[in-house]
């Protein structure tokens, strides 16, 4: 689940396989729009679906000429981004809340 709460996005519950797809849209719908601060801070499990994601919302951010920062990465998420050797390619700009 995503939810706006002011100027960012909070990622709520388990970013993997099953729920990512639907999450990754809706992300979309949100980087179309503006730039975003995205708080991963109450994600929960995390498979390797969510570097998936991460990476295709920086990438659309990319495309769009819009920032994409990131709050809260989980360590399982940092992780595997570091063990699929994509750690590099992650937003890089952490902004701690």
């Amino acid at each position: 689940m995503i939810a706006r709460e002011g100027e960012r996005l909070v990622v709520r519950g388990p970013l993997t396989i099953a729920t990512v797809p639907a999450l990754f849209e809706e992300g979309l719908r949100h980087l179309n729009d503006e730039d975003l601060l995205v708080d991963f801070s109450q994600a929960e499990t995390v498979d390797s679906a969510a570097v998936s994601m991460l990476l295709g919302w920086a990438r659309a951010a990319q495309r769009g000429q819009h920032s994409l920062r990131v709050a809260g990465l989980p360590k399982d998420l940092l992780s595997l981004a570091h063990l699929y050797g994509v750690a590099d390619m992650l937003p890089q700009e952490p902004v701690n809340i």
